[in-house]
């Protein structure tokens, strides 16, 4: 069996890959082209995959391909229905970065409550050493205990959310598609009317792309500190950054964008050096036992599909 990794440089280094080594022969690109893929897959039972998009453009004529693995739980760069018509079998990692991905949000919600960014830039500027009192507090900042954190999704991650929330004192209110009876449930609307902080943890599909409008986002109050983990285009990006530049929102805490990288056009590419703002490469669900924790799963995923077993299966 011949297993490809078509963009491994996005899983970030150090990583052990004798799981995959394992089952078979494992052949390891740093990056694939859009146009080098269907080559580089014409002898591959099995594509491994983390944001390089695959459909019929890149996959048409790739018989041997049997198993696509997506080194992620979202799988909306994959086309799941031409697999499924095409016979090839699809398996994301599902709950692999719910640590990770929780304590990057809560760091976000810290860094932005704490006015972070101004107070350790006067320390590196030197200003907090030619000053003449022992301590600088020009930016105002709260305690959380008693604010209301908001979280729309209410899965894994959210949910993980959810206890770091509490444990720092602060109300929680949820908002999901489904809602479950135990859940501090709230129609969005009101969700964005409440919430302090407001992180986001939906995945990209048909009913969450463009979700956070300029009008939900206008609801929100403007001391709200907006955080999207989850994917860039859930939300109106030229939106959010309107707000903040208006004072109708009091910070961004930003890890996913609808274009990665940015390029200098996109909106939030002015505001990036504010220091009400937190904007990260897309690396929440990035740590390192996090990272080999989904190596392992998709050694896992590989396994069962080779016993007749359907594990993580998407398609």
């Amino acid at each position: 069996m011949r297993i490809v990794i078509l963009d491994g440089d996005t899983l970030g280094p150090q990583l052990d890959l004798s799981p995959l080594e394992a089952l078979g022969e494992t052949a390891y690109y740093p990056a694939t082209a859009p146009e080098e893929v269907s080559e580089r897959l014409r002898e591959a039972d099995v594509a491994l995959v983390n944001k390089l998009r695959l459909g019929p453009q890149n996959l048409a004529g790739n018989g041997r391909l049997k198993l696509i693995c997506i080194a992620a739980t979202g799988y909306d760069n994959i086309d799941t229905a031409w697999c499924r018509e095409h016979g090839v079998a699809v398996c994301n990692v599902a709950g692999y970065s719910t640590d990770s991905v929780a304590q990057l949000t809560a760091a976000m919600a810290l860094y932005l409550t704490e006015h972070l960014g101004s107070y350790t830039a006067a320390v590196r500027s030197g200003r907090y050493s030619r000053g003449t009192t022992a301590n600088i507090l020009s930016s105002v900042y709260h305690e959380l205990r008693g604010m209301t954190w908001g979280v729309a999704g209410y899965g894994r991650i959210g949910r993980r959310v959810a206890e770091i929330a509490e444990v720092l004192g602060c109300r929680v209110l949820c908002w999901r598609a489904h809602p479950e009876p135990d859940d501090p449930f709230v129609p969005l609307e009101e969700l964005c009317r409440q919430s302090d902080i407001l992180s986001v943890h939906l995945p990209l599909n048909d009913a969450t792309r463009g979700l956070f409008s300029r009008e939900l986002i206008g609801l929100c109050k403007p001391s709200c500190l907006f955080i999207n983990v989850a994917r860039g285009a859930v939300a109106d990006e030229a939106a959010l950054a309107e707000a903040l530049e208006e004072g109708r929102l009091g910070g961004l805490g930003i890890d996913v964008y609808s274009a990665e990288p940015f390029p200098e056009t996109h909106p939030f590419y002015a505001i990036r050096e504010r220091e009400d703002v937190c904007f990260t490469p897309h690396m929440a669900w990035g740590g390192m036992e996090t990272r080999q924790r989904c190596i392992r799963e998709i050694g896992e995923n590989i396994a069962a599909f080779l016993r007749g077993e359907r594990r993580n299966r998407v398609d």
